[in-house]
C-alpha cells in the first residue's frame, strides 16, 4: 500500500505537478464557463438596441452575491454564468496557495508555511472585508 502523506511518496516534484494541474485545470474550467455564459448571452441578447452608458444603473444581488451568481447559473442565466466563471478564475490562485500550504507542511518547512499563511490571511482579509455599497 501506498503512503500518501510521508515525505518518500510525495516529492516536492509531485507537489509542483499537482499545483500546476490545478492551475490549468482552474483556468480551463473559467474559461468554458465564460466562453458558455458569453455565446448564451450573445443568443438571447445580442440583437437587442444597445444600452445607454451615460447613466449608471447599479447591478442587482444576482450578480454580486455568491449565492445570486450561483443560483442564476444553476437556472442557466447567461450574465450569471460569466460571473460564475470569473469567480473560479479568482479561486484558482487562491486553490494554488492553499495547495502549496499542503506541500510546505508535509515538507516540514516552517518559514514557508508561516509566509503562505500570511498570503491566504491577506488573500481572504481582502476578499472578506470589501464594501459592499
Amino acid at each position: 500500500m501506498k503512503k500518501y502523506f510521508s515525505e518518500h511518496y510525495w516529492a516536492d516534484q509531485d507537489i509542483q505537478l499537482l499545483v500546476g494541474k490545478i492551475l490549468r485545470m482552474g483556468v480551463t474550467i473559467a474559461s468554458i464557463t465564460v466562453l458558455a455564459g458569453g455565446i448564451m448571452y450573445l443568443i438571447n441578447h445580442g440583437g437587442g438596441v444597445l444600452p445607454d452608458y451615460r447613466h449608471f444603473v447599479g447591478e442587482s444581488g444576482s450578480n454580486t452575491t455568491l449565492r445570486g451568481i450561483v443560483s442564476g447559473a444553476f437556472h442557466l442565466q447567461a450574465a450569471q454564468l460569466i460571473q460564475l466563471g470569473v469567480v473560479f478564475l479568482v479561486a484558482t490562485p487562491v486553490f494554488r496557495v492553499f495547495f502549496s500550504l499542503i506541500g510546505f507542511t508535509m515538507e516540514k518547512d516552517k518559514l514557508y508555511i508561516v509566509i503562505t499563511l500570511i498570503v491566504l490571511g491577506v488573500i481572504f482579509f481582502s476578499i472578506f472585508s470589501g464594501v459592499k455599497g
